[in-house]
């Protein structure tokens, strides 16, 4: 193992400490470590400590409490990868952000040192959560009838609701996917958009159209997508349906009136599930005080079968950056 470049810790006149980790399974630190050590070093960078390797140890020197986060957070990865779970960076910036409450006495916390229990299998990928209240998402996915996923963008709420759409499509609990948003738009009317109804609503989709592609293979969506089992429409074309045996996903669902939400929410039929995916906070209707969204949670909060999934600018998984801007124009408690 080549010696790295030693990293200077902030906090030099906070109390500091060297711990040791000991991995039991030495051929697995590579994996650990990464392409030219880069998860140690993306680790020695977010927490401000210094890492060196030694054989089967690794030594975490730093501030007590971010030497203690680096710890948990090697462990942390170190039992996903024993799992048989792939590390990519946004992995290791998950587990990050995830170890970010004071650790008790050293004691880790549960989230960060297991691999998560709850995952969702598609074709393409096993999709494991990344943050703590993706976990909690991710359980109501599987449990309730309709869930309310509400937070702003980069938490992976529609990322996820699609993900299990497709899962359930898959393994045939649902017949049929439907994925829709209103077509709301900044300042512009369908009507002056160029081509037909298709090329005027994709670009309001493309974040749906991204997360199926990302979870089935591209000709199966297409495939799925000709014979009507996928289907993508603006949410005019739910009026007057009800929609059994399917997945339903409604994105951006604060640009809804709420005689819109009432309308969708009531299109919700027998063995069917229904994902509500939506920022309060970031309302293009023309009247921003009449968000169907914001209607609705404060109506069905508490109604049994329905779950309310609230995200903060803590669980942003996209870069880092992202949560930055979102607290940036939000504030910390966003």
């Amino acid at each position: 193992m080549s010696k790295k470049p030693h990293h200077h810790a902030r906090g030099d006149m906070a109390e500091r400490a060297r711990l040791e980790v000991t991995f039991d399974r030495p051929h697995l630190l590579g994996t650990l470590f990464g392409q030219y050590d880069q998860n140690l070093v993306a680790i020695e960078n977010r927490l401000g400590v210094y890492i060196a390797a030694r054989g089967n140890k690794l030594q975490i020197e730093g501030e007590a409490e971010a030497a203690a986060r680096a710890r948990d957070v090697m462990t942390g990865l170190y039992n996903r990868i024993v799992a048989g779970q792939e590390i990519d960076a946004g992995a290791v910036e998950a587990v990050i952000a995830m170890s970010s409450e004071p650790t008790l006495d050293g004691i880790i916390r549960h989230d960060v040192a297991e691999p998560p229990k709850v995952m969702i299998r598609t074709r393409k990928k096993t999709i494991v959560p990344r943050s703590s209240t993706q976990v909690t998402y991710m359980e109501a996915l599987n449990r309730n009838d309709i869930i309310f996923a509400l937070g702003p963008a980069g938490t992976g709420k529609t990322y996820l609701a699609v993900a299990q759409a497709v899962s359930q499509l898959i393994t045939g609990s649902v017949d049929r996917l439907i994925l829709s948003r209103p077509a709301v738009e900044a300042g512009e009317r369908l009507g002056f958009l160029p081509g037909d109804m298709k090329d005027k609503v994709d670009p309001y989709l493309r974040p749906i159209y991204d997360a199926l592609y990302d979870t089935l293979p591209a000709e199966q969506v297409e495939r799925r997508i000709a014979s009507g089992e996928i289907e993508i429409a603006p949410l005019a074309f739910m009026r007057g349906r009800t929609l059994a045996n399917a997945f339903i996903v409604l994105d951006e669902a604060q640009n809804t009136t709420i005689a819109q939400m009432k309308m969708f929410l009531t299109r919700f039929g027998e063995g069917s599930r229904m994902v509500i995916c939506g920022d309060p906070k970031q309302v293009d209707l023309p009247q921003p005080g009449v968000s169907g969204l914001a209607d609705a949670v404060s109506r069905l909060g508490g109604v049994e079968g329905i779950a309310m999934v609230p995200f903060g600018v803590g669980d942003v998984v996209r870069h880092p950056v992202v949560g930055r801007i979102v607290q940036a124009y939000e504030g910390p408690d966003a």
